[in-house]
């Protein structure tokens, strides 16, 4: 599919393209350029919209600002889950998002963020810069006339937040809940009416009712989104996005025309917000989890019964896109990606975590 076919397809394709040929290109002055990035996240929202900024900062310090960020909140310029089409049409420069989100334009775009059983936060890193993985984000994205880049990492996001305890499989049917990608796809298999709402609108969809649960990132976020005041019940597990990335995707023709030193900036810089904001998340979200307990949050894990239907019905979703040749190209190269990382991994890391916690007792 070229750019023009996409535009056609595409049900923002007509607007955003219109309002593209009204905007001018990337602002320059004096031998500066500002890229507009337009997000999927409401300013201060916690890890999301931290690791946007760390990238708009970052940016900028590494290019003594001759080259700059102009970072849009949703509803700024487009919506929270409109910037996939602004980007790729050229109404804005690049977009910050989860790339999960636009599975509906490709079902590949679920790597670039998380997949059901999928790798975690180190084992997609692993894939992404030495395993093929970014790549395929580049061959997946010149169809939309798109540069990918992956800039942060929320690492393994919890079971998410219910009114009532997860007993059985059976207890998803009938339940609204928020999950978006391949994973709500999971739990529509086990008759869940699935919804993807943007996170700016989850704590009143929650609040008043619209949705009996959600997933959303992890304690030190859930707990800034105030979630804990609406519902009590928390799975601190889950299968669906072991460790999600996020992207900052620039389109393709505004990364044709950036000078090399501006290409390079971008792209260590996406790789340094991906570093520090996982760790200043992983960092933070143990004493979230603490706060939420003594507000009287119920931490839980899921039964290994509801773990099995999970898994099988990940299976079938899996599966089920493998008709497409770029998801089965790129599922290929996950999967052999993460099966050589977690022969090391399980054999060292993993072990020696499991051996801590049984000699000392702690975590």
């Amino acid at each position: 599919m070229d750019r023009r076919a996409f535009l056609r397809t595409s049900a923002l394709g007509g607007t955003a393209a219109a309002a593209a040929s009204t905007l001018a290109a990337p602002a320059y002055a004096q031998g500066k350029r500002t890229l507009t990035m337009v997000t999927s996240w409401p300013r201060g929202f916690a890890v999301l919209d931290d690791a946007a900024s760390y990238l708009e900062q970052y940016v900028a310090a590494l290019s003594d600002g001759e080259l700059t960020i102009d970072k849009k909140a949703p509803g700024e310029l487009v919506g929270a889950l409109e910037v996939f089409d602004a980007v790729s049409s050229g109404q804005a420069d690049m977009y910050h998002s989860a790339d999960y989100y636009f599975v509906g334009q490709h079902p590949g775009y679920a790597f670039f963020t998380a997949v059901p059983f999928g790798g975690t936060a180190q084992e997609v890193t692993n894939w992404y810069h030495h395993g093929g993985g970014q790549e395929l984000h580049d061959e997946l994205g010149s169809i939309f006339n798109l540069k990918g880049l992956i800039a942060g990492n929320s690492g393994s996001q919890s079971g998410g937040w219910f009114r009532s305890e997860i007993t059985s499989a059976e207890d998803f049917n009938g339940l609204k809940f928020r999950m978006p990608g391949l994973g709500g796809q999971v739990l529509g298999k086990l008759g869940a009416s699935v919804q993807n709402i943007p996170g700016g609108e989850l704590y009143q969809a929650l609040s008043s009712g619209a949705l009996d649960g959600l997933e959303w990132v992890g304690p030190m976020a859930d707990e800034r989104a105030g979630f804990q005041e609406v519902a009590k019940i928390y799975y601190t597990a889950g299968f669906h996005e072991p460790g999600s990335a996020l992207a900052a995707s620039v389109n393709l023709d505004v990364w044709n025309e950036l000078s090399q030193k501006h290409k390079d900036i971008l792209n260590i810089a996406s790789q340094a917000v991906t570093h520090y904001q996982l760790s200043e998340t992983l960092a933070n979200n143990g004493a979230a989890l603490a706060r939420l307990q003594s507000q009287g949050v119920q931490t839980l894990q899921f039964p290994d019964d509801v773990w099995d239907a999970f898994g099988a019905a990940s299976k079938e979703v899996m599966d089920e896109n493998m008709g497409d040749e770029l998801f089965a190209k790129i599922r290929t190269s996950f999967d052999e990606s993460l099966a050589a990382s977690a022969s090391w991994i399980n054999k060292s890391d993993g072990y020696y975590v499991a051996q801590r916690v049984r000699v000392l007792g702690e975590g």
